[in-house]
């Protein structure tokens, strides 16, 4: 009895240890194909705006409609994400992440491969239409859904150290992507983006495995995907103020009731939402005004653009893919939070009183250690809900990220095109990067009083 007892414990040790091994080989998979996904999106970064304007204003250097056309583009597909991200996160749920992930993935071929085609002007208002309805729906979920993919699959004490290695493949993508474009013909850049593209659908469907949903008790994932079920979802009750204690209902496509009802169902994840909103909010605006910026105030080209853009990279890769694992272990999430809010607020009031062109370069190694934030949130906010509603949290804090993205270009555009004017009320170029600043001081204040709360389940990997 007792040689059958440690056999079974032997054996059992080993099929543990077996299936560790496996779930870290499906994670690289999952690496992979967010790698060559994003590679192919901010490859075409660099080459299309000189593709826009040629189409729209052939011979000109500059041209006032292809920037209302980028423009109502940027607004339309943030309107879209917004509803869209919850509905796909929510759908993961039911189906799977791997399911869910084929929609994204696939969709963003067909404009790239349009261009690769002809960059002629017909051609690319049917790219420009194509690109603003398949972004409307797909924009950000792949990065959602491989952060509930991670969830899924990952022990919760390491679950903020891997969602920063997949923000760090993230940041290592566009460093590439901007590489290659540097020395690739815009004749061809559409081309390998296509081919990227395609790799990424391809790679993912015939080496990812499916999330191991079924492990805690979903039946839903081997429904098929049109089938009218509504499954209520129940949250484990807990006596910490912070922990979940109300039960949520959801369809398949939640409603912003739904959502708002979620937020609610547990204080901690209502402050990830909030400080998820305002932290996007400087972020969005940073994108949208900085360059601008130093180029009014420094004369930068496009050559320091690209240089300030892939230190940013780089710095960010090796912060989240080297520093972000060795702090996990030693310092609480909440902290980190702090930390990497505090060094985005530094590096936002350096380049708003940025007095020589230097300052700026200096200031991207505080942006890059700021860089820890969002996905230090996103953790925080998949150890709030049960191993069935990851897709609808990370969904949500999507969504409030897209919405935070619609309103600031449209508040901080339009100040700092006034404070680098001659009508500016005052003399204060920065002025408007200080107000994103301040923005992210908010999230910061709001991420000192921000507690997680104990797990909302004890779902472990070996």
């Amino acid at each position: 009895m007792e040689a059958d007892s440690l056999c079974r414990s032997s054996c059992g040790g080993e099929e543990m240890k077996a299936a560790g091994t496996m779930e870290k080989r499906e994670l690289v998979h999952l690496f992979v194909t967010v790698f060559l996904s994003s590679f192919s999106i901010f490859l075409v970064f660099p080459a299309i705006t000189d593709v826009t304007i040629a189409a729209v204003c052939p011979g000109r250097e500059s041209c006032s409609l292809a920037i209302y056309l980028t423009g109502f583009q940027q607004a339309m597909i943030g309107m879209g994400t917004v509803v869209m991200n919850p509905v796909i996160g929510n759908l993961s749920d039911l189906y799977g992440r791997k399911a869910l992930l084929t929609f994204p993935l696939t969709l963003s071929i067909i404009p790239l491969a349009i261009l690769a085609y002809s960059r002629e002007t017909n051609f690319f208002y049917a790219f420009y239409l194509l690109r603003t309805l398949t972004a409307m729906t797909c924009e950000g979920s792949v990065n959602c859904l491989a952060l509930a993919y991670l969830a899924d699959n990952i022990p919760e004490k390491e679950r903020v150290s891997t969602f920063g290695i997949l923000a760090g493949f993230t940041s290592a993508s566009f460093v590439c992507g901007t590489l290659v474009a540097r020395f690739l013909p815009t004749s061809l850049t559409f081309q390998v983006a296509t081919l990227g593209s395609m790799m990424a659908a391809i790679y993912m469907r015939f080496f990812l495995k499916e999330s191991r949903l079924s492990d805690h008790g979903d039946s839903s994932l081997s429904q098929p995907i049109l089938k009218g079920s509504e499954p209520v979802l129940e949250r484990i009750t807990d006596d910490d103020d912070y922990a979940p204690k109300t039960k949520v209902a959801f369809k398949k496509m939640p409603s912003a009731a739904d959502l708002f009802g979620l937020l609610r169902s547990s204080k901690t994840l209502s402050q990830a939402g909030i400080i998820t909103f305002f932290q996007s909010l400087a972020e969005g605006g940073m994108q949208a005004t900085v360059l601008y910026f130093l180029k009014a105030r420094f004369q930068f080209d496009k050559n320091q653009f690209a240089d300030i853009l892939l230190l940013v990279g780089i710095s960010g890769a090796i912060s989240q893919m080297i520093f972000m694992p060795l702090l996990a272990p030693r310092i609480r999430e909440e902290r980190m939070l702090s930390f990497g809010l505090l060094l985005s607020c530094i590096s936002m009031f350096l380049n708003s009183v940025a007095w020589a062109p230097w300052v700026p370069y200096a200031a991207t190694v505080f942006s890059s250690f700021g860089l820890l934030a969002q996905p230090t949130i996103r953790s925080i906010a998949s150890k709030q809900v049960g191993p069935t509603e990851q897709g609808k949290a990370q969904g949500c804090m999507a969504g409030i990220s897209s919405f935070a993205n619609i309103v600031s270009p449209l508040v901080f555009s339009p100040l700092t095109a006034l404070f680098l004017s001659e009508d500016a009320p005052f003399n204060f170029p920065g002025f408007s990067i200080m107000c994103l600043g301040l923005a992210t001081v908010i999230a910061l204040i709001l991420s000192t009083m921000i507690r997680a709360s104990p797990p909302i389940s004890s779902h472990s990997v070996a």
